[in-house]
């Protein structure tokens, strides 16, 4: 595996969670600029993103079981599956970052 078709994999890769973040979240996918930084800024706000679906989630599901009639069923199980594909999708990303990075390491100079 070269070090282009890593990068490209984690760019394919990033652009279609920013996508379907975006569909999920009902928002217009954003496209960043190639600054610095800009990666970090994205993993960042990404990471954000996964944290309010997490937070929001436990928070309907808790209201929810304490009898509060604020959500339904249906709306709990739905923000709780958000949450979970949006931490399974950073997982796998983490994972393929990490695989391209020990990738780049065992390379030879």
């Amino acid at each position: 595996m070269s070090i282009g078709s890593s990068v490209s994999s984690v760019d394919q890769m990033m652009a279609q969670m920013r996508l379907m973040a975006a569909q999920a979240g009902n928002q217009s996918a954003v496209v960043p600029t190639n600054q610095s930084g800009a990666f970090s800024e994205l993993l960042q706000s990404s990471l954000d993103k996964v944290n309010v679906l997490q937070k929001t989630g436990n928070s309907m599901a808790k209201s929810f079981e304490l009898g509060s009639e604020e959500f339904s069923l249906a709306e709990v199980m739905i923000a709780k599956q958000k949450s979970s594909i949006a931490f399974q999708a950073t997982v796998q990303v983490r994972n393929k970052l990490l695989e391209a990075y020990k990738d780049v390491m065992s390379m030879s100079v």
